[in-house]
């Protein structure tokens, strides 16, 4: 098989043993990138080629330095990594060199992985489709005329394509879930915490977004996961948990399911959706789960109100040091919002964050995991924004089509983005699978089962 095609576990366990060279995968690494990354755009900023190779050859000569030692990967450009132009898409930071590593990248140098660049994303990681004035627009793979989704949107395409074998992603509001599924890998939003951000700034109020792995298994989803999981004692509320690789597959026989479909018709979603929803969820059911629908939990317009609230409240936060005039529409929408609030409208909205909190774990008594889709929508027109209706219902703001994604984001819930196949026009879709708080692991061995069963990421794209 084509190295670039194999799983991450295949390439860290010949790696390990001296069966492949770290060099011989950098060069077939980079052969890649040069055939295919001219047509999607997914890694923006690449090392020099001669230095990745002569780190590569160093990794094979020295000693064994963790659990990725010798593989390539892309980091997301929402994450600093020391030496490389990190710019979040904007051009108020473009041409900026980062003096550091974040976290995240220090975990995966730490482990062994080479930082070979940068995956595109939205400026500023804001709208669930990866374009910016930078460095332009990621493709789909599967159609280069169409979104790849976002924001990990470069990391998606990079994955599907062979690019990376693993990939580092983040999610506020379904970014490692809707490019997952829009592109026909797997995205893992951890459950809050997990995974720590960066000690900047306030690190107690905002509980909203997570960085996470991505892969074409949720095998490998494991091995990134315990490498980027944590806690950091700089930060509050840490998360302990126990690793998850090697990953054991989880039998669904007694498993119970929630589908959630579309909230009672409170969601919108273009034909096909649904359809595609529940044919993974038919595999589930052959694997031995009991799914059942479930009406509508909690109020969705309360729901939404809440989010939109916390969100803008934390997007201004970070945006306020910016200047102006290098902002896109929606981060200064986002801006004005959260400048605009006062404190008791922060404080309602959490009210409704914590009664659905209290919702979802009396759902959680009774199921082992509820679904959603991943996106209410097929991949749309790389060249429009975002989408402005759904089946007739007019979208108010940039992100309300992601609507799906809410219930999980609002209260730090764990969630895997499932590939569920191809629809009618050959396009890719997902499913989210989540349960609460510290079920990572749990939901992890259920979509190992259902990946053993279905395969959905070795099924090629276009390019």
């Amino acid at each position: 098989m084509d190295l670039t095609r194999r799983s991450a576990a295949d390439l860290l366990g010949d790696l390990a043993t001296g069966a492949l060279s770290a060099a011989e995968l950098m060069q077939a690494t980079l052969d890649r990138i040069d055939a295919v990354n001219p047509s999607v755009n997914a890694v923006v900023v690449l090392r020099d080629p001669d230095d990745l190779m002569a780190e590569a050859r160093g990794k094979d000569s020295g000693p064994k330095t963790g659990p990725l030692h010798g593989l390539p990967i892309a980091v997301k450009d929402l994450a600093n990594v020391a030496g490389m132009v990190s710019c979040m898409g904007s051009p108020a930071l473009a041409g900026v060199v980062a003096p550091a590593d974040d976290i995240i990248a220090a975990r995966m140098r730490a482990a062994g992985a080479i930082l070979i660049g940068k995956t595109n994303t939205p400026e500023f990681g804001l709208g669930s489709h990866t374009f910016n004035p930078v460095y332009g627009a990621t493709a789909n793979p599967y159609d280069t005329r169409l979104s790849c989704g976002g924001s990990s949107g470069g990391a998606a395409v990079a994955l599907a394509t062979g690019m990376t074998a693993l990939a580092d992603g983040g999610d506020m509001m379904g970014s490692l879930r809707n490019p997952a599924g829009w592109n026909n890998v797997y995205g893992f939003r951890p459950s809050w915490g997990r995974v720590p951000g960066e000690p900047i700034g306030d690190t107690f109020l905002h509980q909203l977004s997570t960085l996470g792995p991505m892969a074409r298994s949720p095998e490998d989803l494991a091995i990134l996961l315990d490498v980027i999981s944590g806690p950091d004692p700089r930060l509050p509320y840490p998360f302990a948990a126990p690793p998850v690789a090697p990953l054991a597959p989880v039998g669904l026989t007694g498993k119970r399911i929630g589908w959630l479909g579309d909230w009672g018709g409170a969601m919108p979603m273009e034909a096909g959706i649904l359809d595609i929803s529940e044919a993974a969820l038919a595999v589930l059911e052959d694997l031995g789960a009991t799914v059942e629908p479930v009406a509508p939990p909690f109020d969705a317009k309360a729901m939404w109100t809440s989010w939109i609230t916390l969100r803008s409240w934390q997007v201004a936060a970070s945006l306020t040091a910016l200047p102006r005039a290098h902002l896109k529409d929606s981060a200064i929408w986002e801006l004005d919002r959260g400048l605009a609030m006062s404190a008791m409208e922060v404080h309602r909205a959490s009210v409704i964050r914590s009664e659905w909190f209290r919702t979802a774990a009396r759902l959680f008594a009774q199921y082992d995991a509820l679904v959603l889709p991943t996106a209410q929508v097929w991949p749309f027109e790389i060249a429009r924004p975002w989408p402005t209706e759904i089946a007739g219902v007019a979208m108010d703001t940039y992100h309300r089509w992601m609507q799906v994604v809410i219930p999980v984001s609002l209260i730090g819930l764990p969630a895997l983005a499932l590939p569920a196949g191809f629809g009618a026009a050959g396009l890719p879709a997902g499913i989210q699978l989540f349960g609460p708080r510290g079920s990572d692991a749990s939901l992890l061995g259920m979509g190992a089962t259902y990946h053993a069963a279905t395969e959905w990421p070795q099924k090629r794209p276009a390019v």
